[in-house]
């Protein structure tokens, strides 16, 4: 097994969810929470546990687990959301952390940081300091990853949600970016990627990488470069801005 993922079953109202940069438009929950049942069974399929998170009915974005905290090693650092209708949702999310044996730590205020925001490659860091994620909380989580030998760098977003709306790193260093959402040149080794969509993926193993539906080039490539693209069809959620990333939590086997 390569380790445990986290996950968070749909909330009734999860059509409310929050739209920032995009128009709304009507959210089918039923097929959402299919799509999040295929997803989960994607990550079984590739070798990791599913524990699910305790549902958060009445938090609209909870599926969008990911925002609610940064795992880096067996620290788990507890996001302090950025939209405030959505700090409710990370309590539950601390307490099967530390049933799972992690430590954990708090983003505090003024502070503010989603876990979208946090794009981590080997001892680096990767920040977004955007709408969501703000300079305390960026130097708050400096300071509690410094100890752990990783490299804090705060990227500065145009026009996109969280850090890794627009950039993610494959196994080989190469990151997958979108250069017109950050700044590419403070990422190495980079790959343009023309499809928004195509700009996160989330390494699962060995050549395994998962990917939404909605970016077929972007999937090609990654076959064409020598990975093994893992496809799944997340319309429901790219409708609230959401993306493969933000919804899991990766805890790797230590």
């Amino acid at each position: 097994m390569n380790g445990t993922v986290l996950v968070r079953a749909p909330s009734r109202r999860l059509a409310e969810g929050i739209v920032t940069h995009i128009q709304r438009t009507p959210v089918d929950v039923a097929l959402a929470r299919r799509q999040h049942g295929a997803y989960a069974d994607a990550l079984t399929a590739c070798d990791w546990i599913v524990q699910q998170a305790p549902p958060a009915e009445d938090c609209p974005d909870s599926v969008f687990v990911e925002d609610t905290v940064v795992v880096c090693g067996d620290l788990a650092v507890l996001a302090r959301p950025g939209a405030p209708a959505r700090r409710a949702e990370v309590a539950g999310v601390a307490g099967v952390l530390r049933s799972l044996g992690l430590r954990t730590a708090q983003i505090q205020e003024p502070g503010t940081l989603d876990g979208g925001d946090v794009l981590q490659a080997g001892p680096m860091v990767y920040v977004g300091r955007g709408g969501r994620t703000n300079a305390a909380g960026v130097r708050q989580l400096r300071a509690l990853l410094a100890p752990l030998g990783r490299t804090v760098i705060a990227v500065p977003l145009r026009n996109v949600l969280h850090l890794k709306s627009a950039v993610t790193a494959l196994p080989d260093g190469t990151f997958l970016l979108a250069p017109r959402l950050v700044p590419a040149e403070l990422f190495p080794a980079v790959r343009p990627v023309g499809e928004e969509s195509g700009c996160h993926v989330v390494p699962l193993g060995a050549d395994q990488v998962l990917i939404a539906a909605s970016a077929p080039r972007t999937a090609e490539l990654l076959d064409d470069v020598g990975f093994s693209p893992v496809v799944v069809d997340i319309s429901e959620f790219e409708k609230l801005e959401g993306c493969v990333t933000c919804l899991s939590v990766l805890l790797p086997a230590r």
